[in-house]
């Protein structure tokens, strides 16, 4: 299992994108977080099985249809995996 921090860019906030990637990290079996930041992008602290955390960040790349993803930053998530569950800060 291995943990990864995602950054999303793009018209992210206001179009339910936390509640549908939460939805989706459900259902590809992915635990984390995923919260607003300030400056109009979501971010993401997801860990999982490495084929999963991958089509999640293919996820994340396209959003759902009313988003407008422009840009995902994506880092190693330090540490050891903590989470269980996913959840809507």
């Amino acid at each position: 299992m291995s943990g990864k921090r995602f950054i999303v860019h793009g018209r992210v906030q206001g179009v339910n994108f936390r509640a549908a990637a939460a939805e989706q990290a459900r259902r590809l079996g992915v635990n984390g977080r995923i919260w607003n930041r300030d400056d109009g992008a979501v971010e993401v602290e997801a860990e999982g099985a490495s084929d999963a955390l991958a089509r999640f960040e293919a996820w994340l790349r396209r959003g759902p249809s009313y988003a407008a993803v422009e840009s995902v930053e994506s880092a190693p998530l330090p540490g050891e995996p903590h989470y269980h569950g996913f959840s809507i800060g």
